[in-house]
């Protein structure tokens, strides 16, 4: 199931009179290389993978796979592997009656067939569950099932459309790991489509932000959480304090404190940004950082997280730091220090 090279080239796909839901999108997913569609609801994510798989027909643009045209082929032609949302499981069948689905509308002898199944069934760890029905299943075991029937056909790429939107918090985590994992032992190119930046930062090579229809910014996940392209990017993906200021030819005004970005920024209304675990509450510790005074308006315990609200000329700003035994948070009305990098200092134009 060695990964093959996927190309997206100007992709279109608009509804009736309405504005393009997909609009232009252009990508180069490497061969075993697992890409993210992350963003909002209504951004086109999905539509993009259901133009990819197939489900849907482009308004215009391309898709190849190695090399090979597929825009028009239908979906069963395309050789590609798609997990649902919904898992979309036959309720009627077991387990491994589901995962055979595939293989028999392709015409796979019975014995193959079973084979097939068993490995798939073992791949995901449910060889033990061949028997039972859907509905006698965990959501996670359900998931798995899903994932199977998406590999037993060996396809070229492997398309996954929100698969762990269902599973509570713990066990979507661990989902998370054992799909990584699956795709990187297989080396199978694969899209993931999610709205969640924890998943798509924990398990893509490369993210594709999405917003409008468009792509707002290609890149590792390092990348996109370190070096955010806009203001829509930065606030998206991870947590951040949106602060509105003035920049000026001194660097930028917050109240009396005058603050400055790792490379100069233009004149005129920006959009300060700093993420809220880089926030230190105390004088800063060097020539390198940013340093104002503030005030605790709040003080919030969420266990890891000791969240912090201070009021810094006027501005709220939200600090995070990790609890330790002992640790006596600010009271209420504590004045204090407030410090972060200079290099973690982000300033993007502020849109009228």
């Amino acid at each position: 199931m060695a990964g093959t090279r996927l190309v997206l080239q100007g992709l279109v796909k608009r509804y009736a009179d309405g504005p393009a839901a997909v609009d232009g999108i252009t990508l180069d997913v490497a061969p075993g290389e697992l890409l993210g569609l992350l963003g909002p609801s209504g951004c086109g994510k999905t539509t993009t993978l259901r133009m990819i798989g197939g489900l849907i027909p482009a308004t215009a643009g391309q898709i190849t796979v190695g090399g090979r045209d597929v825009t028009a082929l239908p979906t069963h032609k395309r050789d590609m592997g798609i997990v649902f949302q919904s898992y979309a499981l036959f309720p009627h069948m077991d387990v491994a009656a589901n995962v055979a689905f595939g293989l028999e509308m392709r015409g796979v002898k019975r014995a193959e067939s079973a084979a097939r199944v068993q490995a798939a069934l073992d791949l995901v760890r449910l060889g033990h569950l061949a028997k039972r029905r859907p509905r006698e299943l965990s959501g996670g075991q359900q998931q798995r099932v899903a994932l199977a029937r998406a590999l037993v056909i060996e396809p070229t790429i492997l398309l996954l459309d929100e698969p762990l939107s269902n599973l509570d918090a713990k066990l979507r985590d661990e989902m998370r790991a054992e799909i990584t994992d699956i795709q990187r032992r297989l080396g199978i190119t694969t899209v993931f489509v999610t709205h969640d930046q924890a998943e798509a930062l924990a398990m893509c090579d490369r993210i594709a932000v999405m917003e409008h229809g468009r792509i707002a910014q290609l890149g590792t996940p390092h990348d996109i959480y370190e070096n955010p392209a806009c203001e829509f990017v930065a606030d998206f993906v991870g947590r951040s304090n949106r602060i509105p200021a003035q920049a000026g030819p001194a660097g930028i005004a917050l109240g009396a404190y005058t603050i400055q970005t790792p490379s100069p920024t233009p004149p005129g209304p920006v959009t300060v940004m700093i993420r809220p675990h880089r926030i230190e509450l105390a004088p800063p510790a060097g020539p390198d950082w940013n340093s104002a005074a503030g005030t605790v308006t709040r003080v919030t315990y969420v266990g890891d997280l000791l969240a912090v609200d201070l009021d810094v000329a006027g501005a709220i700003f939200h600090a995070e730091r990790p609890t330790q035994p002992g640790m006596q948070p600010p009271p209420i009305g504590h004045q204090t220090a407030v410090s972060w990098r200079i290099s973690d200092t982000m300033a993007f134009p502020r849109v009228p």
